[in-house]
């Protein structure tokens, strides 16, 4: 039983921290998009303004949910396999 605990406690660190590498990742090539999206729509407003607006519908963003899929995918494919191991 320990062994089972442990295995979630460092499972769920190392997916955390999966998860955090891809959300950093993933909102600076957003800022990076939208930066260059200024500069190709003529530098309306400020850059500042432009982007933020950018990000906030980027944090509502389907991208950004599934980035989710970090905690999600690697869990079922290990009920999957011990599933399929104890009973068939």
């Amino acid at each position: 039983m320990f062994a089972l605990f442990r295995l979630l406690v460092v499972g769920f660190v190392v997916l955390t921290v999966i998860y955090i590498a891809l959300s950093v990742y993933s909102r600076r090539k957003a800022c990076a998009r939208l930066t260059e999206d200024w500069h190709d729509a003529g530098q309306p407003g400020t850059r500042e303004d432009f982007v933020e607006a950018g990000l906030n519908d980027y944090d509502g963003s389907l991208r950004r949910k599934l980035i989710l899929g970090v905690y999600v995918v690697p869990v079922m494919v290990v009920v999957t396999i011990i599933y399929l191991t104890n009973f068939h």
